[in-house]
C-alpha cells in the first residue's frame, strides 16, 4: 500500500528539518552525552513549540491529537538529525497519564516541553533520568511517580541514551496503568526515529563515496557500492509504508513489524554506511558516530528484533 502525506505533513516535516538543520544538533548532542543538557532543554523547548508532544496530548489538556500519523512525520525528522532525549518515553507517558485527574496534572507540561518525561523498561533502566522531570516506573501494583532522584548513569551503546535506573516505590498514580497502549505509541516514535536514522546514514554515505576516490575515480562509482547503498534505500523504502500504515491502524502486530522493519533497515543501512566509510566511521569525532550508535541503540529499544516478531506471528495465527 502507497501512503502519501498531503501539504500539510509535508510541510510539518520540512519546517522541522530546517530547524533542527539550523539548531547544530551534533553539538547538542555531544553535550547531552557528557551530562551537560542546557543545549538539550533549549532545543526540546523549541522543538515542543514547534508541536511535536502536543500530537500526543488531547486538545483538552493543551494539545493537538491524538495523531500517530503526524507523530511518526515528526519522529523521522528527529530521528533524522538525532535528537537526544527521552522523545518515544515521552510520547509514552503522555499515553499512560491521559485518564484523569492525572491528565490534568501532568499533559500539558508535556504538551508545552516545560516536562521532560521518561518511563522505566519492565526490569530495566529508564532513558534519560537525570534529565527528565517526571520519572514514571511501571510495577505489578500500577504505576508510580519516582519521587527519589535516579541512580548514577549506567553506559549505553549510544553515549546520548544515558540509561540511569529508578528508585522503587514512589507516589502511587494509578493502579491499572494503559500500558499496552501506551507501549505500542513509545514503539511508534522508536520505529519513525530509527527510519529517520536510517534516512540521515544514507544520505551521508552517498555524499561521502562521491567525495571519496580511489584508482582515481569517485567510490560511488563502482558497481559494487552502488548495489550496497540500493539495497539500503529499498530496505529504508520498504519500512516507510509499514510505520504510517502502524500509525493509522495502531494495532499493536502492525506497529511491531513496523519497528521491526524500521530498525532492522536502519541497523542495515549504519553497517553499510561504516564499511563504505572504512576507519574514518569508527571515530567518536567524526559526525557519523552519532547516527551509528542510535541505529544499534533503537534496534533493541522497547522490543527486541525478536520479541517484535513474536508478537506479528501471534497476531497472525
Amino acid at each position: 500500500m502507497r501512503f502519501l502525506l498531503d501539504a500539510d505533513q509535508r510541510a510539518f516535516a520540512g519546517s522541522l528539518h530546517a530547524m533542527l538543520t539550523a539548531a547544530d544538533t551534533p553539538a547538542v548532542i555531544r553535550d547531552w552525552s557528557r551530562g551537560d543538557h542546557a543545549s538539550g532543554r533549549a532545543l526540546w523547548s523549541r522543538i515542543a513549540g514547534a508541536g511535536v508532544f502536543a500530537l500526543a496530548v488531547p486538545e483538552e489538556y493543551g494539545g493537538l491529537g491524538p495523531r500517530p500519523v503526524e507523530l511518526a512525520v515528526a519522529c523521522i525528522e528527529l530521528g533524522r538529525h538525532a535528537v537526544p532525549g527521552p522523545l518515544a518515553e515521552t510520547v509514552g507517558a503522555a499515553v499512560l497519564l491521559g485518564g484523569p485527574p492525572l491528565a490534568e496534572r501532568f499533559l500539558p507540561g508535556l504538551a508545552a516541553g516545560t516536562d521532560l518525561a521518561t518511563v522505566a523498561a519492565p526490569g530495566g533502566h529508564a532513558v534519560d533520568g537525570d534529565a527528565a522531570s517526571v520519572r514514571l516506573s511501571p510495577a505489578p501494583g500500577g504505576l508510580y511517580l519516582s519521587t527519589q532522584a535516579p541512580g548514577p548513569v549506567r553506559r549505553s551503546l549510544d553515549p546520548a541514551r544515558r540509561l540511569t535506573p529508578l528508585a522503587p516505590g514512589g507516589e502511587l498514580l494509578t493502579p491499572a496503568p494503559p500500558y499496552d497502549r501506551a507501549l505500542t505509541w513509545i514503539r511508534l516514535a522508536t520505529a519513525a526515529q530509527a527510519l529517520g536514522v536510517g534516512l540521515a546514514l544514507l544520505d551521508r554515505t552517498v555524499a561521502y563515496v562521491r567525495q571519496r576516490t580511489q584508482f582515481g575515480v569517485p567510490v560511488g562509482s563502482f558497481q559494487a557500492v552502488k548495489h550496497r547503498l540500493a539495497d539500503a534505500r529499498t530496505a529504508l523504502e520498504f519500512a516507510r509504508p509499514l510505520l504510517f500504515g502502524a500509525a493509522v491502524s495502531l494495532r499493536p502486530a502492525d506497529v511491531a513489524a513496523a519497528k521491526l522493519t524500521a530498525c532492522e533497515a536502519a541497523y542495515r543501512t549504519a553497517r553499510t554506511a561504516l564499511h563504505l566509510h572504512g576507519a574514518i566511521g569508527y571515530t567518536a569525532e567524526y559526525g557519523l558516530s552519532l547516527w551509528l550508535t542510535r541505529a544499534r541503540a533503537l534496534r533493541s529499544a522497547w522490543g527486541t528484533p525478536e520479541e517484535c516478531r513474536e508478537l506479528v506471528l501471534a497476531e497472525g495465527l
